[in-house]
C-alpha cells in the first residue's frame, strides 16, 4: 500500500477504558503502509486522577453532546496535563524535538459511547495540548462518523489491515484488542473489514477483582484461574441480545455491568472471575456467526493478553491458532496508541477513518479535527 504522501513521524495516545494511564507510542507512516515503529512510554494515572475519571463516567451518563456535565471541566483538564506530560516525558526520554514530529494523535478520555443516541463524548483539550507542545494535534476523531449515522467505533480496523499486510499474514485474519471491552477486526481475502465490539474483556472482571479483593485487576489471572466457571450463569449472561444483533455495532464499557452483576451475585470471588473470564471467551466466540469464514489465525492485543486463562479459553474454543501480537513483531500494549498515530496521519490527508464494514456508515468516511499551536478551541 502507498497514499502517494511522504512519510511523517507521528505520536499517538491513548487513555483507554480501564482509565489505567495514558500511552504514547511513536510511528512512521504515510497514511496507507507502516514504514517503521518508534519507542513506546505508558504514563499511569494516580488514584486521584482515576476517580476524577470515574465520577466524569457517572456523570456522563446524564450528558449529551451539548450539554457537558459539570465534572467534566476538572476531568479534562487532568486528561489533557497528563497527556501533556507523558508526551514530554516520552519525547525527553527518547530525545525527540518537537519539530521533528508532523502530528500527534489525541483520542481523548471516553466517558459515555451510545451509538442507539448517536452520542459519543470524549473529554481532553486539544487545542491547549497542540500549544503547550508546539505540534500540531489531531482530535475529534469519531464524530465525523457518528453525524453520518455510524457507530464511531471502532476506529482501528484501518489500523490492523496495514498490520496484517507489513507481517504478510494470510486472510482471513482476525486481529483481536482485548481491552476494557473487546472488539474484532475480520479482514478477508479481499482486503474487506469487518468490525465490531464482541463484550466484555477486562472491565466486568476488572471491577469484580476491586470489588472482592482490592486489587485493580485479575493479575496474571489468578483469581479467575483458581475458580471454576458457573455454566448455567455463563448461558445467562451470553443471552444479551446484543450477541445477535448484526455487526457493525458498538458498545458502551458498562453495557453489560448491572445485568452480570445480577447473575454472578453471590458466587465466590475465584468462581465470579473464572465465570466472567468465560463471558469474555464465549462472546469472542458468538463473533464468527458475523463472519463469511472462519479466520485462519487470531492476533491478540490490549490488557487481556496478560490474563492467560482468557488466552487459554480462546484457544481450546476457537480451535485455530491465538497468538498474542508480539509473536508478529506487534505490540500488545501499544497497538491502540500506534493506530491513533496512524490515525492522525490518515485524518490529515482526508484519508478515511472508517467504512460500512466497520461502523455501519454509508460510505468511507474520513474524519478529525486539526488543532494547530497557538489557536483557541
Amino acid at each position: 500500500m502507498d497514499s502517494g504522501y511522504p512519510d511523517v513521524l507521528a505520536i499517538g495516545t491513548m487513555s483507554g477504558t480501564s482509565m489505567d494511564g495514558v500511552d504514547v507510542a511513536a510511528i512512521t507512516t504515510d497514511g496507507a503502509s507502516v514504514s517503521a515503529f518508534g519507542p513506546t512510554h505508558a504514563s499511569p494515572y494516580s488514584a486521584g486522577d482515576r476517580a476524577i475519571l470515574r465520577a466524569a463516567l457517572k456523570e456522563a451518563a446524564s450528558a449529551s453532546n451539548e450539554e457537558r456535565a459539570p465534572d467534566f471541566a476538572e476531568a479534562s483538564r487532568i486528561v489533557t496535563e497528563r497527556h501533556a506530560e507523558a508526551i514530554e516525558a516520552f519525547c525527553r526520554e527518547h530525545r525527540i524535538a518537537a519539530r521533528d514530529v508532523g502530528v500527534v494523535g489525541f483520542h481523548g478520555q471516553t466517558v459515555i459511547h451510545r451509538p442507539e443516541r448517536a452520542l459519543t463524548v470524549q473529554i481532553g483539550d486539544a487545542h491547549a495540548l497542540a500549544s503547550r507542545l508546539g505540534i500540531p494535534v489531531v482530535y475529534d476523531l469519531r464524530q465525523a462518523d457518528m453525524r453520518a449515522g455510524g457507530q464511531g467505533a471502532p476506529l482501528v480496523p484501518v489500523f490492523h489491515r496495514a498490520l496484517a499486510a507489513r507481517c504478510a499474514l494470510k486472510a482471513p485474519v482476525a486481529f483481536l484488542n482485548l481491552g476494557g471491552v473487546a472488539n474484532v477486526t475480520y479482514i478477508g481475502r479481499d482486503g474487506s473489514l469487518i468490525a465490531f465490539d464482541t463484550g466484555p474483556a477486562n472491565a466486568l472482571l476488572d471491577d469484580w477483582a476491586m470489588q472482592h479483593t482490592g486489587q485493580a485487576a485479575d493479575f496474571d489471572g489468578r483469581l479467575s484461574g483458581s475458580g471454576q466457571v458457573d455454566r448455567k450463569r455463563l448461558a445467562e449472561l451470553m443471552e444479551d441480545p446484543y450477541f445477535d444483533e448484526p455487526a457493525p455495532k458498538s458498545l458502551d464499557r458498562d453495557h453489560f455491568a448491572g445485568t452480570a452483576s445480577s447473575i454472578i451475585s453471590g458466587l465466590a470471588a475465584q468462581e465470579g472471575a473464572a465465570t466472567l473470564a468465560g463471558f469474555t471467551v464465549e462472546s469472542v466466540a458468538a463473533a464468527l456467526r458475523h463472519f463469511p469464514e472462519p479466520p485462519q489465525a487470531w492476533v491478540v492485543s490490549g490488557g487481556g493478553v496478560n490474563n492467560p486463562v482468557i488466552l487459554q479459553g480462546l484457544a481450546d474454543r476457537l480451535q485455530v491458532p491465538v497468538s498474542r501480537a508480539e509473536d508478529y513483531g506487534l505490540s500488545s500494549e501499544f497497538m491502540e496508541a500506534q493506530a491513533f498515530g496512524y490515525l492522525a496521519v490518515r485524518a490529515l490527508r482526508g484519508l478515511p477513518l472508517s467504512y460500512p464494514g466497520t461502523t455501519g456508515v454509508k460510505v468511507a468516511m474520513p474524519g478529525g479535527a486539526v488543532a494547530l499551536p497557538g489557536t483557541a478551541a
